[in-house]
């Protein structure tokens, strides 16, 4: 479990103080967890208490502007590996199953496009009711994952169904949905990330404003759906994604050379921003000022894309970047001809963009048969799209 991280949902209903144990619990496992406290779930604990166990923030409000600034609804529903709710009140399950969506934690369960997991509780004559009961067979067949509820004697002095499973079930049953394979499971994919910088001297290079965000974003997404990941990355300064093995280089030569001993891959996908030449010759020295600056003689690094589209180990799938400032697409749409790779991910870069070093990156997804135009989103959100597309690829559901 350690490097998963768990969004937990906690529903209204005397049971909430367990989901305190559960995040302990998790915590212990090395589960990062962030949580969503309904406004029913804050009159059995407090957000203090929340925020103190998790070490994160707890969000409530769905229509909070400084929330929504820092961690959008939609980026939170998303950002975990699975979504636990517990307690999942009655209310709850009848929202998801219904498809309502009138408070954050609702709306992040429509939103979701991960697993979810329930640990209902409530009392037994609402567990038993027939709409609850639909209800869980709705959410069956949509997929819901379920832990407990157990028989036991409940708050209300009734007994039977409807008691919360213990924090160490849930755990167990968090372990399980966790080890369920994603859509990339079985496969190996490379991403390329960051800047390369070309010596000229020992203290000085040539490089790019590559912040290494999207591409790391994008190995994150991947090693999410389950695919063995390895990371070639340029200087950033980035914490790795957990579960992606990472090879860190600086020039494109070791770039390069780092791409060919990770082959064969199933995937590969060239999000690093090359530097196109690098000094003829490197000085031993520091070069020094003088009355005119020195003059620099360039020649062509190797093209990595080009070179992994073309070799004798191609990966199934080879997705190229294209970072530009003016006629985006057609410059896109030739590169891909150009370089020989399957898709190009094309985006303005323009001064006025703020997308180099920023954490959005408004997309266009360039194929042999189309252009898709993707709205402006997290960098996240941009890894898990392209994430999906790739595993229909591969998995045959998409060209």
């Amino acid at each position: 479990m350690r490097g998963h991280s768990v969004l937990l949902i906690i529903g209204g209903g005397i049971a909430a103080y367990k989901s305190l144990e559960l995040i302990r619990r998790l915590k212990e496992r090395g589960v990062s967890v962030r949580a969503v406290l309904t406004r029913a779930g804050g009159e059995f604990i407090t957000p203090l208490s929340v925020a103190a166990l998790s070490g994160e923030q707890v969000f409530q409000d769905l229509f909070s502007l400084t929330d929504e600034a820092q961690m959008g609804h939609i980026e939170l529903s998303r950002s975990a590996d699975l979504v636990v709710v517990a307690p999942a009140t009655a209310d709850l399950m009848a929202k998801l199953a219904n498809g309502h969506a009138n408070d954050l934690a609702s709306t992040a369960l429509l939103a979701t496009d991960k697993r979810v997991l329930m640990a209902p509780a409530m009392n037994v004559r609402m567990w038993n009711h027939p709409a609850t009961r639909r209800n869980l067979a709705t959410l069956k067949g949509d997929g819901v994952i379920f832990v407990g509820p157990g028989d036991g004697e409940m708050a209300c002095g009734e007994f039977g169904p409807g008691r919360m499973a213990e924090p160490l079930e849930i755990v167990a049953a968090i372990d399980a949905a966790l080890a369920l394979p994603g859509p990339l499971s079985g496969l190996k994919a490379l991403v390329t990330a960051g800047p390369t910088q070309e010596p000229l001297d020992p203290v000085r290079f040539l490089a790019n404003r590559s912040s290494g965000k999207q591409g790391y974003a994008i190995a994150d997404a991947l090693a999410r759906a389950g695919a063995e990941t390895v990371l070639v990355s340029g200087p950033v300064a980035i914490a790795p994604p957990p579960r992606v093995k990472l090879l860190r280089v600086e020039t494109a030569r070791e770039m390069l050379a780092a791409c060919e001993s990770v082959l064969p891959v199933d995937v590969a996908v060239c999000a690093a921003a090359v530097a196109d030449w690098r000094p003829e010759s490197l000085a031993d020295n520091k070069i020094k000022k003088g009355e005119n600056a020195p003059a620099l003689t360039l020649i062509a690094n190797p093209d990595i894309l080009a070179t992994l589209s073309h070799g004798a180990r191609r990966p199934a799938l080879v997705v190229g970047f294209a970072a530009e400032t003016e006629n985006v697409i057609a410059f896109a749409q030739e590169k891909r001809l150009r370089k020989g790779c399957d898709w190009i991910v094309a985006n303005d870069v323009g001064p006025g963009t703020g997308i180099m070093g920023g954490e959005t990156n408004t997309v266009h997804l360039i194929t042999a048969n189309a252009t898709e135009s993707w709205p402006q989103l997290d960098k996240s959100e941009v890894g898990v799209r392209l994430a999906a597309r790739i595993a229909d690829a591969l998995r045959g559901n998409a060209a």
